[in-house]
């Protein structure tokens, strides 16, 4: 499955690569997409993740990065 997020505040490919190692890690997240231009963010898995868990990986990735 894929749930599609949208993530503001990121300004440079830096900053796209580090949501996508945070959310990477989250467990149960097979794999991530982050496009920085529109700011989407789309986490593959097998079975539903948590939205807090996501929102704190991004938040890890940077704290001026939010989530929607």
């Amino acid at each position: 499955m894929i749930t599609s997020y949208t993530v503001t505040g990121m300004t440079c490919n830096h900053c796209a690569h580090a949501v996508t190692e945070e959310v990477s890690a989250v467990p149960g997240v097979t794999g991530v997409n982050v496009t920085l231009e529109t700011g989407a963010l789309d986490v593959t898995s097998d079975a539903p993740v948590d939205f807090d868990r996501i929102v704190e990986a991004v938040y890890e990735a940077g704290e001026q990065y939010s989530v929607a």
